[in-house]
């Protein structure tokens, strides 16, 4: 019986290590806190872009990887795409920006 319970404590103990390297995080992959924390950043961006008058949010689009957001789409003006860069940059946790927006 003791043998038993020490092959059932081995699998269960690397089953556990298989499961918590499963959601570690790589460079090209985030772990699940940081996928959590980057839609906070993406959500909190893109309420920031719809407060802002000047722009308009539905062309403007926005990804956060590792607290760096990525903005893209279409705006009318160059002021436009250089306002959005710096609402994002303004949202606390972004690391920084990374601006691909281009003129209509």
């Amino acid at each position: 019986m003791t043998t038993f319970y020490k092959r059932f404590s081995a699998f269960f103990f690397a089953l556990c290590m298989v499961s918590l390297v499963g959601c570690a995080a790589t460079s090209t992959q985030e772990g699940t806190g940081g996928y959590v924390d980057d839609a906070v950043i993406t959500t909190k961006v893109k309420a920031e872009i719809f407060n802002e008058p000047s722009l308009k949010s539905a062309e403007i689009n926005v990804e956060t990887f590792k607290g760096v957001v990525q903005l893209s789409g279409f705006v009318a003006q160059r002021d436009d795409a250089a306002r959005a860069a710096a609402v994002a940059a303004g949202v606390k946790g972004v690391k920084s920006v990374k601006n691909n927006i281009l003129l209509k």
